[in-house]
């Protein structure tokens, strides 16, 4: 008969140690979760069917991405020794420019500089041998502000502001205000991004806040 081996005891505690930290490993694993941002200023304003909470949203600290055009803005672009054309443009809701002689220039999107070197191919293709333009923001798209606000609506964004500036412009807190943050939606990346936020939180061009109404 063979004879049988015996596990020292030592070794089997490790053995059982070691499974449990492998299994423990294993739970504690989890897939990405997946968050649908709101879309539309009337489920702002009026709620929605239940889903996940806020998108978790704060300004990113040190250097921002160049500021990018859309609908609303107003340019005013420089072209050098060309009075007529150098004047003030608004981009309309298709996203574009109209300009003399080259029509329409799609803006959304671009940097003011990206919007400039675009004025200038259109120009030097046929019609002006070097074209210099400069391209600067007159004025920025608008902001909106709904709920508990005095006036709600839609004001001029003014560089620097932020959620307790804008709440300001809009005659201030109801009585019934909630007073210790409002709700962010700030597009970003072609999607709105959704988020409670403190009232020192940067404001954007386009972005809407949501002053909600407390419960006591």
């Amino acid at each position: 008969m063979a004879p049988v081996r015996f596990v020292p005891a030592f070794r089997l505690s490790m053995i059982a140690v070691m499974g449990a930290i492998a299994l423990g490993g294993c739970m504690r694993r989890s897939g990405p979760v997946a968050v649908q941002p709101s879309n539309t200023l009337d489920s702002l304003a009026y709620g929605g069917p239940a889903g996940p909470g806020p998108v978790a949203y704060a300004p990113v600290a040190g250097p921002q991405p160049e500021y990018r055009l859309d609908a609303g803005d107003r340019l005013r672009i420089v072209v050098y020794g060309q009075e007529g054309l150098t004047n003030t443009y608004a981009i309309d809701a298709s996203g574009a420019i109209t300009m003399p002689l080259i029509g329409s220039v799609p803006a959304r999107g671009r940097t003011p500089a990206g919007l400039a070197a675009a004025i200038t191919a259109r120009l030097r293709n046929g019609y002006i041998r070097e074209p210099s333009v400069a391209v600067e923001i007159e004025s920025y798209r608008p902001f909106f502000i709904l709920g508990e606000v005095l006036a709600p609506g839609q004001y001029p964004y003014v560089p620097n502001m932020t959620v307790e500036s804008a709440i300001a412009i809009a005659g201030g807190f109801t009585p019934r205000a909630k007073r210790d943050g409002a709700i962010l939606t700030h597009p970003e990346n072609g999607a709105l991004v959704r988020a409670q936020v403190p009232l020192a939180t940067p404001l954007s061009p386009g972005d809407t806040v949501m002053v909600g109404e407390r419960w006591f």
